[in-house]
């Protein structure tokens, strides 16, 4: 199943593995925790201030 969503706290807690995309391009993929703490992530995506 495909989620695409900006709720990325909840939706990071029921997925197994999550894709970050930008412009068409996957920045990063893995398991949720190792999205949430991503340098990569962060700067494009989460921001500084996330917590999962």
């Amino acid at each position: 199943m495909v989620i695409s969503d900006h709720n990325v706290r909840e939706t990071l807690s029921v997925c197994d593995r999550a894709y970050i995309l930008n412009e068409g391009t996957v920045l990063i993929e893995g398991l949720p925790e190792m999205i949430a703490e991503s340098k990569i992530a962060r700067k494009f995506y989460l921001g500084d201030d996330f917590r999962f």
